[in-house]
């Protein structure tokens, strides 16, 4: 049959779609294209958005129909793009073609038939097992109302979401300090003990524990301390680390919490009794507030380095700041790609639109179950390894959004160990849980199970299958169970790998997601008036 279109034709034709990597085009009822994003401009495009809207009418060049006749390449450089033509209707500043009619489902079927050069989506979320009763698309409007607010800074809170931007704009002089001291934490110590508490060491421990994996093969050893009043904890470990060659990141914003900072004091003498104070000063590093508090005068007076906790991020957005950077370094991590993860992922959630932003398709389900009376969250993993993601993402929900009365309570699982105790609950119990499964497509490792001659335990019928199919039947089998059977809402969450790219793209997919779903609260997202309750309480009690 021969194409409707050619090579070098001028058409028109209507925005459909946006992502990072180009534009969807609708041509008429059986044709669409891409304007990939290189053939936007002959200047470097850094955000298509600035060039084309959706829904807006546009001229562009068919520079390839190798594809087939409805699968067309466009450019709007060859046509010089910077004098388009603006075809909206002016005076309703609306698009000619109402959004109902843009054909996303068209476009979904048939993108992967001529996007080759796309990457794969490092985060992808899969609501066809969330048992929704309506359309996360009905949302479009609040969140586009939300979207703005958030990035023009005028919701509650604001003053705390310098993680929205910070990919680009950390200061790259500190960044490489950090680089450098890692370095040195490796060549002085067996063992770094981070000394911190809440966000202060719970996204370090996230990305450590799920990047290297269980019985990881390192030279330093990470212990975390500052998070526990527990007498025995602390005493074991000033034990353990008797003989040992120390090194410790201090992390407290005001020097004044109190687990943290009696850690610390007992830390700090320790390692001046057996180093002496000058040769100790060179194995603490403080990670602080830049002037304020009592942590940052301590660090001066004794000469410790010293990395700064910026004023606009709350300790459970910290990972991706110093906070989390040192001791990530230090346990061998590569900080530069984990940034570049951050980002790619702070471009790619820049969009309102629920069709192309994977976090605020999550944040709306989450609060279409809790309308449905799905009050608690169940964050479910088939790795060990992912264990202090759920503790992270816990605090990171849990003290975000509970607040006024509101909020869902995030909680915890790891299949297939939980299947066993709690998976009971789940499928039998009260109905108010819903399940967000987060999968890794690719595990850290994997074999073979091998034969055996006379199968005594029975296991031949496994024989030459892998773990980690073995583990996805599991999860397929789980899945089948809690949603058909049980009638539990599967929100399904895949990540394609454990690397430090994919890690902090997912930590910046979270922040994304629980900013828009606490916002549809309509309470602040970023303070947590809650937990100052209980320190004035423990204050008078212990006489301060």
């Amino acid at each position: 049959m021969k194409h409707k279109y050619t090579n070098g034709q001028i058409v028109e034709g209507v925005i459909t779609g946006i992502q990072p990597y180009g534009a969807f085009v609708v041509l008429d009822e059986e044709t669409t294209g891409l304007i990939h994003i290189s053939e936007v401009s002959d200047d470097f495009v850094r955000d298509i958005r600035q060039y084309v809207t959706q829904g807006e009418h546009i001229i562009a060049k068919i520079i390839d129909v190798s594809e087939g006749p409805s699968q067309l390449r466009l450019s709007l450089k060859a046509l010089n793009y910077s004098s388009r033509k603006d075809r909206t209707d002016k005076d309703n500043k609306r698009p000619l073609v109402p959004d109902a009619e843009l054909g996303f489902e068209t476009l979904e079927t048939i993108m992967p038939r001529w996007l080759k050069q796309k990457e794969k989506d490092m985060v992808k979320v899969d609501l066809s097992h969330a048992l929704l009763e309506g359309n996360v698309l009905d949302y479009q409007e609040d969140v586009n109302r939300i979207h703005e607010m958030l990035h023009a800074g005028t919701g509650k809170g604001s003053d705390y979401t310098g993680w929205l931007d910070w990919a680009n704009r950390y200061d790259k002089e500190e960044f490489a300090r950090i680089k450098t001291a890692a370095k040195r934490i490796q060549e002085q110590a067996d063992v770094l003990l981070v000394c911190g508490i809440g966000g202060s060491y719970l996204g370090a421990r996230a990305a450590i524990e799920m990047l290297q994996g269980p019985y990881a093969q390192s030279d330093l050893e990470i212990i975390y301390v500052g998070n526990t009043f527990s007498s025995t904890a602390i005493v074991r470990i000033l034990n353990y680390i008797k003989g040992k060659r120390v090194a410790v990141n201090v992390i407290s914003k005001s020097g004044t919490t109190t687990e943290t900072a009696l850690a610390f004091r007992m830390i700090r003498q320790h390692m001046e009794a057996v180093y002496g104070e000058e040769e100790a000063a060179q194995r603490i590093y403080a990670t602080t507030d830049a002037k304020n508090g009592l942590l940052k005068p301590l660090a001066d007076t004794k000469g410790y380095e010293t990395f700064v906790i910026p004023d606009d991020i709350g300790g459970r957005f910290s990972v991706i700041t110093p906070v989390g950077l040192l001791p990530i370094a230090a346990a061998g991590i590569d900080i530069d790609a984990l940034m570049q993860g951050v980002k790619d992922a702070t471009f790619e959630f820049n969009t309102p639109d629920l069709t192309a932003n994977p976090a605020y398709t999550y944040a709306v389900a989450r609060r279409m179950l809790e309308k449905q009376g799905k009050v608690t969250e169940m964050f479910v993993s088939y790795e060990t390894h992912m264990l202090f993601v759920a503790e992270w993402w816990k605090q990171l929900f849990g003290e975000s959004e509970g607040k006024e009365g509101k909020g869902i309570l995030p909680a915890s699982v790891n299949f297939s160990t939980d299947l066993h105790s709690m998976g009971q609950h789940i499928q039998d119990g009260t109905k108010n849980i819903f399940e967000t499964v987060v999968l890794i497509d690719n595990p850290i490792e994997d074999m073979l199970v091998p034969e055996e001659l006379n199968d005594l335990d029975q296991m031949n019928y496994l024989a030459g299958k892998s773990l980690h199919w073995i583990n996805q039947k599991a999860f397929e089998g789980t899945l089948e169970a809690h949603e058909v059977t049980g009638g539990v809402p599967n929100i399904l969450i895949s990540i394609e790998k454990a690397d430090a790219y994919t890690f902090g793209y997912m930590v910046y997919f979270f922040f994304t997601a629980l900013a828009m779903s606490v916002y549809m609260l309509d309470v602040n997202p970023f303070d947590q008036p809650g937990v100052e309750v209980y320190k004035k309480n423990m204050f008078r009690l212990l006489g301060k």
